[in-house]
């Protein structure tokens, strides 16, 4: 009977897996073709340059927010699925409310920091492209972004990832509404109001998807079965415990990779490139064919991030044998999907970038990055594996490394070897990360 209850607990949990995966797959897929033709618009409509330009804000913006997330996303996530596992759903609740708090904190201390450090980012290392005045507006948003981080995590645990998903739709709705608006209304002849404008709408959705999320969150928690014991567990030592390794690799990942992303173009000026033209090509690489890149892996993704829960469950439960046998059969399917994939960007590079940007502009970084496709859809799925086996300490500091080898070899090859060199240092990257990745999976695994 034990057996059978098992296989029964198996093909349910599969069901419930396979429905959340199809869900998040068919949202991911509308949100990305949906932001793919946004950036294609706005890409068109303010030119490379302040691509590079707007893309330099963004990686300000990301090591922000991973201020002010610190991982507890993936803390909620963890905690709430090992209490749910045992029905301890009050328990549940208490982490929830817990990595709240941390995020609300969080989120402000954030938010002041930016605001301290403005005028240097702007004039330092923007070459006042942009004056303080888009990241005032990326302060209003981090508090919001915190708490939204928390409920995901906490939507992601109970296996109702449907709710973050239709948060994500209308945010994404909601932030090409207004950007549009914003674009049309005002004059475009400058970088800094082309930045104000998409990070004012960025926030605006941010605040709404924020107070929309948490709505769900209330509503759902009311039908949560309240008549389980009360274990009086201190959360916030077991939320530190979790964040603070990837709260401090993550902050060191993040301001590498932002280190990176100004590197990129102040060096390719030595190489005999005009601060502008390096914006541009810049803008090229990262903000056109890198999406491009990375668009189809959202039908692996969807599924990829669910197997964070599932994984923790598993391990909570002590059921190896099933962790190797979805980690087998999920290898399998993203290979043959990445090779796949791999396929038709190389020999149709050009189509691709015509159809898209009306230009051929980027076929050359999107048939050149191709190869690399297999390695980066892997190590998401990797990634995601760790982090559900409680490894996340492991993929931050891979990450760390990964960033440390990257900015070193930038740094010597983009003035000798210019746009080349920074291919060349993807390269690197991408096999480095890949690798060591995949020995800690085995290792964690056995």
């Amino acid at each position: 009977m034990k057996i059978i209850k098992l296989n029964g607990d198996n093909l349910k949990r599969t069901e419930k897996f396979l429905i959340n995966g199809f869900v998040l797959t068919i949202t991911a897929l509308f949100t990305r073709s949906i932001s793919m033709v946004f950036n294609i618009y706005v890409s068109n409509k303010i030119g490379s340059e302040a691509v590079g330009v707007f893309s330099l804000v963004m990686s300000v913006y990301m090591f922000f927010i991973t201020l002010a997330t610190s991982g507890l996303s993936l803390a909620c996530t963890y905690l709430v699925s090992q209490q749910f596992a045992k029905n301890n759903y009050i328990e549940g609740l208490k982490a929830v409310k817990s990595c709240n708090l941390f995020g609300l904190l969080l989120g402000i201390g954030s938010s002041i920091l930016i605001i301290l450090f403005s005028n240097i980012i702007s004039t330092n290392w923007l070459n006042n492209k942009v004056s303080p005045i888009p990241f005032y507006l990326i302060a209003l948003g981090l508090p919001f972004i915190a708490v939204s981080s928390v409920i995901n995590g906490y939507f992601s645990a109970v296996r109702k990832a449907y709710k973050s998903a239709i948060s994500q739709v209308l945010e994404l709705l909601v932030k090409i509404i207004i950007s549009i608006l914003l674009l049309k209304t005002f004059s475009l002849n400058s970088v800094e109001t082309v930045c104000i404008c998409l990070i004012l709408a960025d926030v605006i959705s941010e605040i709404f998807s924020c107070t929309f999320i948490c709505i769900l969150y209330k509503i759902d928690k009311t039908f949560l079965n309240k008549r389980t014991k009360i274990t009086g567990i201190s959360y916030k030592r077991k939320i530190l415990n979790i964040t603070l390794p990837v709260s401090i690799t993550s902050y060191i990942r993040s301001g590498l990779s932002t280190l990176k992303e100004f590197i990129v173009p102040n060096r390719l000026v030595l190489f005999g490139l005009p601060y502008t033209l390096a914006l541009s090509e810049y803008g090229r690489l990262t903000g056109m064919a890198m999406p491009v890149i990375m668009f189809p892996i959202v039908f692996i993704s969807s599924f990829s991030s669910l197997l964070i829960p599932e994984f923790s469950s598993l391990l909570a439960k002590g059921y190896k044998k099933r962790i190797l046998d979805v980690s087998h059969k999920i290898f399998i399917i993203a290979s043959i999907f990445s090779l796949f994939i791999t396929i038709i960007f190389i020999l149709f590079a050009n189509n691709i970038s015509f159809a898209i940007y009306q230009n051929l502009e980027c076929a050359r970084y999107i048939k050149i990055l191709s190869p690399l496709i297999l390695l980066m859809y892997l190590d998401n799925i990797i990634d995601n594996m760790l982090k559900g086996l409680n490894r996340q300490y492991k993929v931050m500091l891979c990450n760390i490394y990964d960033l440390i080898i990257t900015i070193s070899l930038l740094y010597f090859l983009l003035p000798i070897f210019g746009m080349d060199g920074f291919i060349i240092c993807i390269y690197v990257s991408e096999i480095f990360n890949f690798i060591v990745s995949y020995l800690e999976l085995r290792k964690a695994t056995k």
